[in-house]
């Protein structure tokens, strides 16, 4: 079993150094795209949300 295990973590090793991992910029575009897409996004939902809401408040009373 714990040969198992070994031969699993040497297996995930060399696996990771084939992995192309971005560069500290990209990370960087790419987390402030993600937090710009987001806070977008929460912007719009709100608005709709915003506007639903006048149009029920219109409608009920």
């Amino acid at each position: 079993m714990f040969e198992k295990i070994g031969n699993f973590i040497q297996d995930s090793k060399q696996e990771l150094k084939k992995v192309n991992w971005p560069t500290r910029e990209e990370t960087t575009r790419y987390t402030l795209f993600v937090i710009g897409f987001s806070v977008g996004l929460a912007a719009f939902l709100g608005i709709l949300d915003f506007v639903f809401i006048q149009i029920l408040q219109r409608i009920v009373f």
